[in-house]
């Protein structure tokens, strides 16, 4: 399939679905999915992919603010709960309940915030509670007995999850993530005995459920990057990974020119390539502001006429160009694959943050919004 756009990704919603039932499958009956659609669903397109999986039956999407909560409501998503897992500030507040947003609250002092909210429009609030359980980033650091003493001096604010975040559930030679989970079901015991329960329990992101490193208690997991294909390699002795997932986005390119260069010639900013013998090479019609990175300039590799080639000196804002030595079948307006499969070759996202010295997280996010988006 082909688009008329210069630079465009191809996503495949029945790649979407599948990735979807098979976390479902791994996570187990009784488990919700949150599928995790923050960052336009990993450049996906948050609201296409968010309509996909209602069809599917999810019951739960998460985001990281309220902005990306409201822009979904906006959009027509409208029975789903929706976990904001960045919470909130204080004025955000009306627009948290006008598109009924779930807040993820990270302190004792924002339980009570929420709960003179909660009282002030005389109807209780959920919330799920973030518990810093070792990653040192978001949540509450708060002992049980001063999460006790809040939650009772707190009764518009209903209290509906207890949840916390992994720092590096795909790596086995650490005990970080062993650590964290005993903190956190240590709080949960220490908050049940006390009387206190939340209906929602969870720890998993894509990680965690992959490698099945917290199976005992949650009764929700949060999948973002295998929704879209992805599970990060692990490190260190690791059990086979539970998730067969597939990428889902296919990025293409148009090439602008193709031109012979003699021997010698330079190519682009700061002539930092050199033509070690007579080439053919092209310029596509994408550059970093497209999302091709800086990086890639003399080191990456796109898929021309089914075969790896080389990017060609400094990648630019707009242009980038390509070694086409191997070919006289592509002419401009033909297309390459800067990211995907074409026949027998492949190149996923994680290849590419290796050769970019990235995370294939910051690869697919990176991708702008000025590449069209095409569902098939």
């Amino acid at each position: 399939m082909s688009a008329p756009f210069r630079s465009y990704v191809l996503v495949s919603r029945e790649q979407i679905a599948r990735n979807f039932r098979n976390v479902r499958s791994v996570a187990g009956p009784g488990v919700e999915v949150a599928a995790v659609v923050k960052a336009d669903a990993y450049g996906h397109g948050a609201l296409e992919v968010s309509r996909v999986l209602m069809a599917e039956g999810a019951h739960w999407f998460a985001v990281s603010s309220v902005d990306e909560g409201a822009q979904l409501r906006a959009g027509g998503i409208r029975d789903p709960r929706i976990l904001v897992m960045g919470g909130y500030l204080p004025y955000e507040a009306d627009a948290l309940l006008a598109h009924n947003l779930t807040p993820a609250i990270h302190s004792l002092a924002q339980i009570r915030d929420l709960d003179h909210l909660a009282a002030s429009t005389a109807k209780p609030i959920p919330y799920h509670l973030k518990i810093d359980s070792g990653m040192g980033r978001l949540g509450t650091c708060a002992s049980p007995a001063q999460i006790l003493e809040t939650l009772a001096a707190t009764p518009h604010a209903r209290l509906e999850g207890l949840m916390t975040h992994f720092a590096s559930a795909a790596d086995f030679t650490s005990p970080q993530t062993d650590a964290q989970i005993e903190y956190f079901r240590s709080t949960v015991r220490a908050l049940g005995e006390a009387g206190i329960r939340a209906p929602l329990l969870h720890t998993s992101s894509t990680n965690a459920i992959g490698y099945a490193r917290d199976t005992d208690g949650p009764t929700l997991v949060r999948a973002g990057h295998a929704l879209y294909g992805y599970l990060s390699p692990a490190r260190g002795d690791a059990p086979p990974p539970l998730l067969d997932v597939k990428p889902a986005l296919t990025w293409k390119a148009k090439i602008l020119a193709v031109k012979d260069l003699p021997e010698g010639a330079l190519v682009g900013y700061g002539g930092s390539f050199r033509t070690p013998r007579p080439m053919r090479i092209g310029i596509l019609g994408a550059g970093y502001a497209d999302g091709i990175f800086h990086r890639l300039s003399n080191r990456g590799k796109v898929i021309a006429d089914g075969k790896l080639t080389p990017i060609l000196g400094t990648v630019s804002m707009d242009l980038t160009t390509i070694d086409l030595s191997h070919t006289t079948a592509l002419a401009p307006g033909d297309e390459v694959t800067l990211l995907g499969a074409d026949g027998d070759v492949s190149l996923d996202a994680q290849q590419i943050a290796k050769t970019a010295g990235t995370i294939s997280y910051n690869i697919l996010c990176n991708i702008s919004a000025r590449v069209r988006r095409v569902y098939a």
